[in-house]
């Protein structure tokens, strides 16, 4: 029971993720397609963030996270179950305006947390959007690509519903697991590249 409740509190994020997904590969605002980073090189010559972290990711994210809560927070009314099993209504009134700011701060965490990652990926030459090459590397940057936007997301979630920390990990290992799942279907539907 307690993973349908994390899923049914974290699934706005989920989705929204995946729809972003398909909005950054699409031909839809193409002009916010550029990099966060304005091509910044640093003193070590290397990129700061590289070329796949643009603005339109930034600003699908948060839209979508809004949009993706917004729409839950809705479907918990018409579904009281729904809202039964979310959480984040245990502390929090499942209103328009509590979802569009949970939603949008979702998003926002979610593409924040993964700029340190693309930082310390393009200090170690790994390509935007591949695998580390050395195997030593592989199995860290792996999990920390599962990871790194969740640790944003689950402390957004912990600011308005109080846990322990065994359930904040439990939520990065749940999502983690869930990640490694979605970006399976998304290479499938030819929306990733690559499986991991």
């Amino acid at each position: 029971m307690l993973v349908i409740r994390m899923y049914a509190t974290l699934f706005p994020v989920i989705l929204a993720g995946m729809a972003n997904m398909a909005f950054c590969r699409s031909e839809i605002a193409k002009t916010w397609y550029r990099p966060i980073d304005r091509g910044k090189i640093l003193s070590d010559g290397k990129r700061l963030f590289g070329d796949h972290k643009t603005w339109k990711g930034f600003v699908g994210m948060i839209g979508f996270g809004y949009f993706f809560q917004v729409f839950w927070g809705g479907l918990g009314h018409v579904i009281p179950a729904l809202s039964r099993l979310n959480m984040v209504y245990e502390t929090q009134p499942n209103t328009f305006w509590f979802n569009s700011l949970f939603g949008a701060g979702l998003g926002f965490a979610y593409v924040l947390c993964e700029l340190p990652n693309s930082w310390l990926k393009r200090r170690f030459d790994i390509i935007p959007g591949q695998l580390a090459h050395p195997k030593n590397q592989r199995l860290f940057f792996f999990l920390l690509d599962q990871i790194d936007s969740l640790i944003g997301c689950v402390a957004v979630l912990a600011l308005v519903y109080p846990m322990s920390i065994w359930l904040y990990l439990g939520f990065i290992a749940l999502g983690a697991l869930t990640h490694v799942g979605v970006n399976q279907l998304l290479f499938l539907l030819k929306l990733r590249k690559t499986q991991f």
